[in-house]
This record gives C-alpha cells, sequence and structure tokens, in this order.
C-alpha cells in the first residue's frame, strides 16, 4: 500500500491573514512540501498539470526532475498529466527522461483535465475529449514498448519508423494511473493494458465512485490482468488533521469556508459527514480511511490533498509530518492485516523489472552509432536486429 500527498498547485489566499503568495513563492512551496514528504517517509508526491491562473504547475516534469534532484526515496507522479492536449510523443520523451534522470522514481496518472479553454489552446477540440485521451495513450503505450512505431491515427501526422528517445530506464516503462471520476471508456482502457485506475475521491459523496472502480475492476480480470480484487486502484482525498477533532474543525473551518469551491455551497460539519473529507484528530483520519478500504476494497494508493484553500506553508508542512508521523504508520499496518491474499502492492519500478527480467539483468538500449547524417538507420539500438547498410 502506498501513501502520499498530490497537489494541483493551485494559488489561494489564505482566508486568515487575508494574503496571496506569488507564483514564485508558490513554486517554493510545493518543493518545500515535497521535500518534507520524502522526509518523513511517504511513499508519492503528485503535482497537477494546469495551463492557466491561479494554478503554477504547467511543466510537471521540470517540477518533478527538479524535487527528484532534491530526495530520496519517494515516488514521483502526477495528479493529472493531460493526456488530451499534450502530444504522446512529447510525453513519451519527456516522461522517460524524468525517469531516468530520477533513477526510477517516477510513475504519472492520466487524465483529460477539468479546465474547458485548454482544448482550444492547445488546438484541439473538447468534443474530442474522450476519444483524444484513448487515441493519444494508445500510442504512448506503443512508444514506450516499441523502439520504431509505424502510426497512424485521427488526431495527429502519421509516424514513420519512429523511435521514441530516451528509452525508457532498464527499457520499463513508468507505470500508468488512468485518472477518472465519470467515463467509463477510461476504466476500460486503464482495464485492457492492466494499469492502474485512480478516483479522485474528493468532490462527490461517500463512495459514489464505487461503481467506476467495480467496473475498472470487473473489466481488469475480463481482460487477463488476475482477478477483480487485483485490480491496481488508487483513491484520492483530502485531509486536515490536529490533535482533536474539534481542535481540527475549528483550524480548518477558516480556510474551507474561505474556499470558492467548498464554502460558499456547504457547511463543513456536512461535508465531513457526507464526504470523504477527512479533518479531525489522526485517529479520525486513520478510521474514515479504513472505511475507504470497506467501501472499495482492497487498493493500492491512497493519496491526500492537504495544501488547497489558501493554507499556509507552514500548516501545509505540519500536516505532511502528521501523516508521515502519526497516521501513515498505523494506517500501513492496519492495511497490511485486513488485506486479502494475492492482492499486490503498488507497482514501483523495481517491482516491474523484477517481474520483466526477474533476477536477470535488464536491458539497456544502446544506439548505433551515428551514420554521419543524424540517424542511426531502421533498427536504431544495438540489439535490435541487422543494422542497415549505408552506401559509401
Amino acid at each position: 500500500m502506498q501513501f502520499g500527498i498530490f497537489s494541483v498547485g493551485d494559488v489561494g489566499r489564505d482566508p486568515v491573514a487575508g494574503r496571496t503568495p506569488s507564483e514564485a513563492e508558490r513554486l517554493k512551496a510545493l518543493v518545500a512540501i515535497a521535500r518534507k514528504a520524502d522526509e518523513v517517509g511517504l511513499d508519492v508526491f503528485a503535482i497537477g498539470e494546469h495551463h492557466n491562473p491561479p494554478f503554477v504547475p504547467s511543466s510537471p516534469t521540470t517540477f518533478l526532475a527538479h524535487v527528484a534532484a532534491l530526495t530520496e526515496r519517494i515516488i514521483l507522479s502526477t495528479s493529472t498529466t493531460l493526456v488530451t492536449t499534450n502530444d504522446p510523443v512529447k510525453l513519451a520523451e519527456d516522461y522517460a527522461m524524468l525517469q531516468h534522470l530520477a533513477e526510477g522514481r517516477v510513475d504519472l496518472m492520466l487524465g483529460r483535465g477539468n479546465t474547458v479553454p485548454v482544448y482550444a489552446w492547445f488546438d484541439q477540440d473538447i468534443r474530442d475529449g474522450v476519444a483524444l485521451a484513448l487515441e493519444h495513450y494508445n500510442l504512448l503505450h506503443r512508444l514506450w514498448r516499441e523502439d520504431v512505431v509505424d502510426w497512424e491515427g485521427r488526431f495527429r501526422s502519421p509516424l514513420q519508423g519512429f523511435t521514441s528517445t530516451p528509452r525508457p530506464l532498464d527499457d520499463v516503462p513508468p507505470f500508468v494511473w488512468h485518472g477518472s471520476i465519470r467515463t467509463p471508456e477510461i476504466a476500460e482502457q486503464a482495464a485492457y493494458y492492466g494499469n492502474g485506475f485512480f478516483a479522485n475521491n474528493i468532490l462527490a459523496p461517500n463512495f459514489h465512485f464505487k461503481p467506476l472502480v467495480d467496473l475498472y475492476r470487473r473489466r481488469f480480470a475480463h481482460h487477463g490482468h488476475g482477478d477483480p480484487e487485483q485490480a491496481i486502484v488508487g483513491l484520492g482525498g483530502h485531509a486536515f488533521i490536529a490533535d482533536s477533532t474539534d481542535q481540527a474543525v475549528r483550524r480548518f473551518r477558516p480556510s474551507f469556508e474561505g474556499s470558492p469551491v467548498y464554502g460558499t455551497s456547504y457547511r463543513l460539519e456536512d461535508f465531513m459527514r457526507g464526504t470523504p473529507m477527512s479533518v479531525g484528530s489522526a485517529q479520525d483520519v486513520i478510521d474514515k480511511t479504513m472505511e475507504f478500504r470497506e467501501g472499495f476494497g482492497d487498493y493500492q494508493r491512497q493519496l491526500w490533498n492537504v495544501d488547497a484553500m489558501g493554507l499556509p506553508l507552514e500548516v501545509v508542512l505540519e500536516q505532511v509530518e502528521r501523516l508521515g508521523t502519526e497516521v501513515v504508520p498505523v494506517l500501513r499496518r492496519e492495511m497490511d492485516a485486513v488485506r486479502a491474499p494475492g492482492v499486490p502492492d503498488g507497482p514501483t519500478h523495481a517491482s516491474l523489472r523484477a517481474a520483466k527480467y526477474g533476477d536477470g539483468p535488464a536491458r539497456q538500449p544502446t544506439p548505433n552509432a551515428n551514420r554521419g547524417d543524424n540517424l542511426t538507420g531502421p533498427t536504431p539500438y544495438q540489439d535490435g536486429g541487422p543494422v542497415e547498410e549505408v552506401a559509401a
């Protein structure tokens, strides 16, 4: 079971201090939050992708490469990468590069995004959103697994003899989670490939997303990847922790009620009771997370958002510390104790590498020498088959 935090990188006004940080301050804060998550032993830090204010993470790979250089062990991921408006060729290149630089500590979550204008900004049509997500990932999947790809689709120019470089580390692609809260086609795609399925378990009543998760589990088994209980499921959540329930509610209320997303539409107590939002003592958060397991079944990844609603950095760092020291160690023990036999852990680069090679050496793709024209021929790697003869 993997536990971590995710951020969408929004810049929010602190409702208590009445101040909004600059983009520079927010980016520095996100780096500090990621480093704290690594320091306290969380498993995952994930950052979203947005291309408009008040969000700052327009380039997740640039940000995560910087964080990779400052951290030791934490898995770096996204929440989410926009598979609809990014070119899948560039995604293949960028995330393979990041995977090398982070020495394997990388996976990514794909999503369609929820900002409508972004489609037009990147020369796409929102009416094609689902079709774009499906086609782009189908190509991305091949680009990471085939040295040379011939491809033709609906949404980008054809590829003839194309090689995405660098090849994934150890020739093992980053693990992919498909994030979705409403689209059966995405659950089906995740199941077809045996990838992970992530439901952002926040903005809905308790267990609202269970039918979609159950569909993914059934189709995972249908496509021969294992039993439904062995499907790779992730859940989002929101947590605010204090010494007691009353103290947590008192401290969190100004941020919740000052939020244009939450506070203008809901009472905090109603939202805590009717949705997966966890506000309370460490034990309250543990109990509520265990309820997720009871409702959704055994799952592999739990991510919490702890830095929204304009919470100041020192409070966010306190929340990360409490998750790492008071909540997650208990949840690890309790989740392990009740996990059904045969349910796998969350995939890592090490586990995927072992599944592919066992104890044997991993493939290390080595290009043929430059022919003098910046190309290496139709079989570009030394272990990729006969090399094209070049005329003198």
